[in-house]
């Protein structure tokens, strides 16, 4: 009997706190491959409905073509490489602004939030330009900056701005107290504190601002890019539709869809890469 109560394997609850059971490789695995058949159903999907409505005449197939018909035009374009221009072009412009603003916005906003000095200080400032649309702007950027690429990019750059500083103010100022406290009874200096507690538990907050840039940095170079530009994703999208090169507007359209799809998984990867110490939620 001894033996056998040796032998019975531990219950669940009958294992050491603190202890978190982790899945298998082959369980992580298999929920990968369920997620990722989910996506891209999702995406057939809507790709097959695209296909067969026009065909069926469901809709004008003059407006919305088929996507094979749309494929071509993106192949045309690819081949001949006015894509390429179009898309180096506003990478090159949207890359810039966003990253210029995440090299201000991340430590301007860690010294809002930490700082009550400094919040004080910009506090009116922000309350001020962060209610003001990037767009509503864009006249005025025109007229100061000129129509060359200097003004889009600070056009980016003052639209990506905000969800980053705002993100990181408020991350600083959500830290748990109960850190906070813990780490002031082991008598922390003020930047160990800020290194050591501050800094990790702000850092899944700040992503989600700067994931939330990235897609602002390509919504509006596009609209940018519409108003006044020879070369860019926005350029070409507003040409083809002046041209009723219709199906090449579509081809744009898809192009900056998927540029925003990859641009979003980088950053994503990126976060779970500099938050590879939290505790997944459900383990």
């Amino acid at each position: 009997m001894t033996a056998l109560l040796e032998s019975r394997p531990v219950a669940d609850e009958e294992r050491p706190a603190g202890r978190v059971r982790r899945p298998s490789v082959a369980r992580r695995v298999a929920d990968a491959l369920v997620t990722a058949t989910g996506k891209v159903a999702a995406i057939a999907v809507l790709l097959a409905v695209w296909e067969v409505a026009p065909r069926l005449g469901l809709v004008d197939a003059t407006f919305l073509p088929p996507f094979s018909t749309v494929l071509d035009a993106w192949w045309e374009l690819a081949a001949g490489g006015q894509l390429v221009d179009h898309t180096g072009a506003s990478l090159a412009r949207s890359l810039s602004g966003f990253g210029l603003a995440v090299a201000v916005a991340v430590p301007l906003g860690l010294l809002i939030g930490w700082y009550q000095p400094v919040a004080t200080l910009l506090g009116p400032l922000l309350e001020v330009f962060r209610n003001t649309a990037a767009l509503a702007l864009l006249p005025v950027f025109v007229l100061l900056l000129g129509i060359g690429e200097t003004s889009k990019i600070a056009i980016v750059f003052y639209a990506c701005t905000w969800p980053i500083l705002l993100n990181t103010i408020s991350a600083v100022r959500g830290v748990d107290p109960t850190l906070l406290r813990l780490a002031r009874s082991v008598d922390l200096s003020g930047f160990r504190l800020f290194q050591k507690v501050i800094l990790p538990a702000s850092v899944p907050t700040v992503f989600t601002g700067i994931r939330l840039a990235g897609a602002v940095s390509i919504l509006v170079l596009v609209a940018a890019e519409m108003v006044g530009a020879k070369a860019g994703l926005g350029y070409l999208v507003n040409a083809s539709q002046f041209n009723f090169a219709i199906p090449r507007m579509y081809a744009g359209i898809v192009t900056i869809s998927a540029i925003g799809v990859v641009f979003n998984q980088l950053l994503v990867a990126l976060e779970r890469r500099f938050t590879s110490w939290r505790v997944p939620v459900g383990s």
